[in-house]
This record gives C-alpha cells, structure tokens and sequence, in this order.
C-alpha cells in the first residue's frame, strides 16, 4: 500500500531556499523512503502531490475527521482542518484549508499521539517530553487548568523526570506510559477512569497505582471511558467505566482503581485496542478475544449481544499479527501474518457481525473507509527502507562516471552511461553498440539537454523539460521510433502550451508527424487566436504552414463575424 517515492527531476519542489547540501540530503532521505500513503483519507485531498509526498506521519482525527495533524521528512509538523476549541494547536479558533505550519513544535519528533472527543490532543516526544492541547473542560491538558488550550503546552508535574513512550486518550481523559513502566492519568473521572479510587476529575498528572504499583507496564490504550494496560507478564489490567462489560469482568459496575482481568489466566497478551465501548486484545499466538458493546456487531462474534467476557473471535486459520479499534468509533479491524485484511463492526451505517475479508493491505484504511468517523486509530508512520528496487538502483546509476563504461559528448559536455543498460532499454543502441568498442561516442544532431533528457529516460521512464526542449526531444524519438517517449513529450508539451510559444509548438508537431499533438496546438492557437496572432511567432511562421493555418482556421470557422 505504501506506493515507492516518485522523485521529480529537477528537484522542482524541494524548498529553494536550502543549501545545496541540505537539498543533497533531503533527496537522498526521500529515495530510501516509501511514501506514506494517506489517499484514502478524504481530508488529504486538500494537500498539493508535492506537499503529500512529504509527509513521514499523520494523524486525522476530530468528531467527524477534518483536523489532521502529520510530519514532514524535515522534522516540520503542520496541521489542517476545521480547528474545534482550538485543536490545532495554532493559537487561535480559525479553521484553515491550507497546511499550517506548528511552529511551536517544529523540530521535535513524534514518538506517540493520541485525541479525545473534544477534540484534546496528548503527544509525546522522542525525547519523552509531553505536550497537550485543545478542549480542556474536564482538564484532560493535565495543566491543572479548565481552559481550552490553544497551544501546546509541556506537562511536567509529577512528571519532570520521566520519559513518555506511549499515550492515549479517552473522550476526555489522558493517560501516558513512561520507560520505567509507570501509568498516569489525569482528566475526566466521572466513572473512575483515572484509576485513582474516586469520581473526582484529575487536573494534574497522577501515577496510576493500586495492585498496578509494582508492575511493569507495557502498553496502553483507552476506550471512551475506560482505561487498560498490558504488563510484562502478559497480563490485563482495567479500569475505569464497564456499563456495557467492556472491562471484562463478567460485570457491569464501574471499577475506579485498577482490577485484573482474571478471564484471561494463563493466557498472554501482547496488544489490546478499545473501540468507543468495546475492547480486543491480541495474544502471543495469533488469537483475538473481544468483550463489550456489540450493537454493531463490532465483536465479530456473529450476533449484537454484548459480552461481559473475554470471547475468541476466529478470523481465519492464519495467526493475528496486528489489532485496530479507535475510542470514537465503533469498528473493529484486524491483520494476518499473511498480509489479509479483515473488519468488523460499524461499517458505513451497516453492522458487519463476523470478520470481514477486505482488499486492504493495512488496518489504516479501514478506517479511512469504513469507519464513523473517518479518523485514524494511531499515528500513521512510514518507516525508512534501506533496499532499493532494480527500478531505483538503476535512476542512481545514470551519469555516473564511476561505473559507466560509455560516455556522450554532446555540445562539448560528456553524459556517463552503461552499454548494456542502453542496449536492454532502446533498440537503437542496441545495434549500434553491437561491435562497437569505443567508450566516447561524439553527438553532434542533438543539443545537450535534449540528449541527457533521453539517455535519463532510458534509466527512469520519466522526463522533466520544458515545452520547446520537448520538441527536440520528440524530434530525437521520432528518429529513435521511442513510441512511448514520444507520447510522454507530447504529454509534456500540452502541460505547458501558451500564447507565447502555441506557433512554435504547432510548427513543431506538423515537422514530426504528431498529428495529436498538432490538432492540440492548432485547437489552442483558434481558442486564443487574438493573442496568438500578436506574437513574434506567428510573424515569424513558416510561409507554406501560415497558408495551411489560415484556410484550416476558415474551415472552422474562426473568422466568422
């Protein structure tokens, strides 16, 4: 799913303002990345193809997912949507169309991310540090405040020395995991979410204990009320609200310290995910069980009866490798060791009540279609990926005076290239190299550019050239018969037809025989016929190719009055 990086030539959108060793560096960066892809996510639409191909992690959340927040590949954070009680972080209420940069943040790496219905926003760092900010009415910012917070603010209380590795959010409650395996929360506590033995709201940060005290905790995850962590020894704990069994304790009475979840003995867990009232959990062999709310079948048990117990949910003979639920929706979705995709649970308005078999390739993009609200269920990252394809080894190799065994000298410069990639990629060299020994091969019936532009070709598939040097580059595929290219410059020379240059273009077509192209360009010259009829060009037009124009320019009409 994750489609390979298309670097642009010519390095068009890479910030001009970079020194050339920065720029070096980013396309460097860029090439050993994939790129993630967030097409499925209808607020993405908002951003350019360049801006996307930026992007390293993002997170769309919000009570119908329009905020998104994602990081570039130069460590900048930007944000975008419709900015409820301030959620963007961005000092203000305004919502924006276009990306905005956070400045506040810029810099700092995103280790974990996690929203409230609010929507409030908890982040922790790479360094472990912990900002929030955005709805605070049950002061889940952790600022010992009831303000919205409209820009992030580090939480330190009771935390100061501690390194944050994992957050997560209920409706309006936070809870936070640092390295040494301590639990905190603080928020919203109506029924006991923070863990601390009371219904009272939790302004401040507060080290979850009880039989939690001397346990190592290693991951987290919150459902709308509720709160659970997984301890080293695979054990479940829970707390928090339990009107629909979501806890799992065979009841359905609130719970405000943490209780472990006795169901599960003798058994290992590895991940737990909570819906907005259900909960699953993934074991160290493969399997899933689910409790809690079922009202859309979202325990994939086959009915709509909620579970007060941990039930197994069988998706298919392939071991579980991955678990999804978000605490604002109620779908459910789960990954193989194989690569399939299933869901289950709310699904556009239906209630899917056993796994459903999806043509995904991640858990992601369930959410991103199926789910109500479309909003992500984590942080959406993208990892560097060292291996090179055959296609990207082969785009390094061009120019390379290091490994070419042949050079072009075109317009006094040399181009570096490879016999044999020459010979495997164009039928022309592939005779005139045959018992050629040479390694400099002198070319005098092309400019330098429009040479480099198709030798690049022969290596990428790709070009990138202005509208006139395409002309010339069509003249050399028309000669090469590199049908393909030939389109692709076409392609290119329609991009960018205008006024100034439409005379050149259409005589430039009619020379080499691209009858498309020339019925585009003299589609163009009649559309823009005043203007075109002013320029240099047209005073300068070939005699028989004027007398042509203008009795083809009667034949449609163009001098009717």
């Amino acid at each position: 799913h994750r489609e390979e990086i298309k670097i642009l030539n010519k390095d068009s959108w890479i910030p001009r303002l970079m020194s050339h060793h920065h720029r070096t560096l980013l396309q460097a960066t860029l090439s050993s990345l994939k790129m993630l892809d967030v097409g499925k996510w209808p607020i993405f639409s908002l951003c350019s193809e360049e801006e996307l191909q930026l992007i390293r992690q993002a997170c769309v959340f919000g009570s119908a997912g329009n905020e998104v927040l994602y990081t570039t590949v130069n460590d900048e954070i930007f944000v975008l949507g419709t900015n409820c009680c301030g959620c963007l972080g961005l000092g203000d209420v305004q919502s924006t169309i276009e990306p905005r940069r956070l400045d506040s943040l810029s810099g700092k790496k995103i280790a974990s991310f996690s929203y409230g219905s609010g929507p409030h926003i908890v982040l922790a760092t790479t360094e472990g540090e912990v900002f929030t900010w955005g709805h605070n009415a049950y002061s889940q910012l952790g600022n010992g405040t009831t303000n919205h917070g409209l820009v992030p603010c580090q939480i330190s209380t009771n935390l100061s020395n501690k390194q944050v590795i994992e957050v997560a959010c209920g409706s309006y409650h936070s809870l936070v995991l640092t390295s040494d395996g301590e639990v905190f929360a603080w928020g919203y506590n109506n029924s006991g979410q923070v863990g601390s033995g009371s219904t009272v709201n939790q302004p401040i940060p507060r080290r979850v204990t009880g039989c939690l005290q001397n346990k190592v905790v290693v991951t987290i995850a919150c459902g709308q009320m509720c709160c659970m962590a997984v301890v080293d020894t695979g054990e479940v704990y829970v707390w928090g609200y339990n009107g629909n069994g979501q806890l799992g304790l065979g009841s359905s009475g609130n719970q405000p310290t943490p209780c472990r979840l006795a169901a599960l003995q003798g058994i290992r867990v590895q991940r737990v995910a909570c819906g907005y009232a259900h909960t699953l959990v993934l074991t160290d062999e493969g399997q899933v069980y689910a409790w809690g709310a079922n009202s859309y079948g979202q325990l994939g048990t086959g009915n709509k009866s909620n579970q007060s117990y941990p039930t197994p949910v069988t998706v298919e003979k392939d071991r579980i490798i991955e678990i999804a639920a978000c605490h604002s929706t109620h779908t459910s979705a789960a990954k193989t060791q194989g690569g399939h995709v299933y869901m289950w649970g709310q699904c556009r308005g239906q209630s899917v009540i056993l796994p459903h078999l999806t043509h995904f390739s991640c858990t992601d993009d369930v959410f991103a279609c199926f789910a109500t609200p479309a909003v992500s269920w984590r942080l959406l990252s993208v990892e560097p990926d060292d291996h090179l394809t055959v296609a990207e080894s082969l785009k390094r190799e061009f120019d390379n005076p290091d490994t070419a065994d042949l050079k072009f000298l075109v317009d006094g410069k040399y181009i570096y290239a490879h016999k044999v990639l020459l010979k495997i990629r164009c039928e022309h060299f592939r005779s005139s190299l045959e018992d050629n020994e040479d390694d400099i091969v002198e070319m005098s019936e092309f400019s330098y550019p429009v040479y480099r532009a198709f030798l690049e070709y022969l290596y990428t598939d790709s070009i990138s050239l202005s509208p006139e040097e395409a002309v010339g580059l069509l003249d050399l595929a028309t000669f090469y018969r590199e049908n393909r290219l030939k389109k692709l410059c076409q392609q290119t020379i329609k991009q960018g037809i205008c006024e100034e240059n439409a005379i050149a273009l259409l005589s430039a077509a009619v020379k080499y025989d691209a009858q498309d192209l020339e019925e585009f360009c003299f589609r163009f010259c009649i559309n823009h016929l005043t203007v075109v009829t002013q320029t240099s060009g047209f005073a300068e037009m070939d005699h028989d190719l004027l007398k042509n124009f203008i009795s083809k320019a009667s034949r449609v009409g163009a001098f009717k009055n």
